[in-house]
């Protein structure tokens, strides 16, 4: 007679590794004995597994993960989620992050979300909260970001002291990184204002694409530029497969990058060009990917290929801004091409600019911008590494003497093109670089994390309503409801001890029945 078999409890990196083994057509049953565990807890790791996944993505950890064995939720579950999108977003700009300003900040979303009770961030909460995440250390202190040169110096020795070790060659080291792109924004003779198109009328926020760009140390590598556009199948791309597209198309609500998409781009992209590419060198098939600290950006111990060969590595965050590669010229050259290109093409169908413009599609776009990718010289790319690598060898193949296009080039042509021949050098940079600083993920601001925390969409307002609906006898009208409201505010802003959290409360509540106010009047 067979034993009772021993309990085994998975860590959170088991678990991983057990989603990529049933996405690669692992059965339950072979992995249910291979990890000492019954069937039905594989079918329920693969039930859980985008919650698996997400909450791996958010750590910053990958030693913890292969410790942790659970994802206890915080006993304030909407603070928990708050929080953790305001610290990462901090973590991706590079800003200080320091136990006393974690509390402040918990603090303030406590009272914003309206949470019942009171709320001591003290150090055992913020002990919690990092051991939930994975989250290393809370203690950054008296840096001066974007560029500490200590910092660089350190992170950059010890980086080439990790490639020594890995035997690693400059043509399996790469960088990818995202940047919003305004594909639709052409020049004016006016000043460009961030945001609008030259065409009155238009805004290139409706027109706003992500790009990742991702290329290897030699610049011999570029991989395909992967886009996230709004549209699933945008009307342009009519009949063609997206599979055949110049670059990888994927689709986003807000075309955002987020951690869904960058993880399929790892695996589904990514790793097998990498192989492709180092077969073809007579190179081992081993390599890793640098990156910034970009929410959309998940754990190491996602990205990583099944054999472990290819892997990711993170840029510290107040360093990452002066040395990641394609951030020293690299994406600037690539959209001052695709600008370029659109104008020459704008010259040799002999349109006038109005007219071109209406006609540009996004299909056109990404062809445009495949191909300004294509012209950014290996040389160019191999200098943006110098800082982390300056005795890079000039490879077979790199020119250092060759030249992208130019901004006096780009002039030439503005003379040349209608309309715009009287443009000013001044607001020609602007254009070229009007976004410039445009991220690849959305930035969000408190009020929004705080909509988001409490788990609210765009549909929320009328799910409210019909909540109300539900109670005839208690129905009372938007105006009324907005009376009140506006009376409470002015009580407490009378009051000298209410703090301002309270308020902040109570105008986001007015702000809500204000906008159902709007939609009720408009609807009738």
């Amino acid at each position: 007679m067979s034993g009772k078999r021993k309990r085994v409890v998975l860590t959170i990196k088991d678990k991983l590794d057990i989603i990529k083994k049933l996405e690669d057509g692992g059965s339950s049953k072979q992995l249910a004995v291979i990890y000492g565990i019954g069937e039905t807890t594989v079918r329920d790791i693969r039930k859980n597994k985008e919650k698996i996944i997400t909450y791996a993505s958010s750590s910053d950890s990958t030693s913890l993960l292969a410790k942790r064995k659970s994802m206890k939720p915080s006993m304030y579950e909407e603070l928990d989620r708050a929080m953790l999108e305001w610290f990462n977003q901090q973590r991706a700009k590079g800003n200080p992050v320091s136990g006393p300003i974690c509390a402040k900040r918990a603090e303030f979303f406590f009272y914003a979300l309206g949470m019942d009770g009171d709320f001591n961030p003290s150090a055992g909460w913020l002990t919690r909260f990092k051991q939930r995440h994975s989250i290393r250390e809370i203690n950054i202190r008296n840096e001066r970001l974007n560029g500490d040169e200590t910092a660089v110096e350190d992170f950059c020795n010890n980086f080439r002291d990790f490639i020594e070790r890995e035997n690693l060659q400059p043509e399996q080291i790469y960088n990818a990184d995202e940047t919003g792109l305004f594909w639709k924004c052409l020049p004016s003779r006016t000043a460009v204002i961030k945001g609008k198109c030259a065409v009155p009328g238009h805004s290139s926020l409706e027109e706003r694409v992500t790009v990742l760009c991702c290329t290897n140390a030699t610049g011999l590598h570029k991989l395909k530029l992967c886009v996230v556009g709004k549209a699933k199948k945008p009307r342009s791309f009519k009949a063609t497969d997206t599979l055949n597209l110049p670059v990888s198309y994927f689709s986003q609500k807000g075309a955002w990058m987020d951690l869904s998409i960058f993880r399929q781009w790892f695996d589904k992209i990514f790793v097998p060009q990498v192989r492709e590419y180092l077969r073809s060198k007579g190179l081992q098939e081993k390599a890793v990917l640098l990156l910034d600290n970009s929410p959309t950006h998940p754990n190491e111990n996602v990205l990583r290929s099944d054999d472990g060969q290819i892997f990711a590595k993170y840029l510290p965050p107040n360093v990452a801004s002066s040395i990641q590669p394609l951030d020293q010229g690299v994406i600037a050259t690539m959209k001052r091409n695709y600008r370029a290109g659109l104008l020459q093409n704008n010259l040799e169908e002999g349109n006038d600019l109005k007219s071109f413009w209406k006609k540009l599609t996004l299909l056109d776009a990404l062809y445009e911008i495949a191909m300004a990718w294509n012209l950014v010289k290996p040389a160019t790319i191999s200098r943006a590494w110098k800082q982390i690598f300056p005795a890079i060898e000039e490879k077979e193949g790199l020119d250092f003497d060759e030249e992208d296009i130019s901004v006096a080039t780009v002039a030439t042509i503005l003379q040349h093109t209608k309309g715009l021949e009287n443009v000013t050098p001044e607001n020609m940079e602007k254009w070229l670089e009007i976004d410039s600083t445009e991220p690849g993920y959305e930035v969000l601001t408190d009020s929004e994390i705080i909509r988001r925390a409490q788990g609210q969409t765009d549909e929320s307002s009328e799910n409210d309503e019909e909540g109300i609906e539900l109670i005839p006898e208690k129905h009372i009208n938007h105006a009324d409801a907005l009376q009140w409201t506006e009376n409470l505010l002015g009580y407490l802003e009378q009051q000298g001890d209410m703090i301002l959290p309270d308020r902040l409360v109570i105008r986001k509540l007015r702000a809500t029945i204000r906008n159902k106010q709007k939609m009720t009047n408009s609807s009738q």
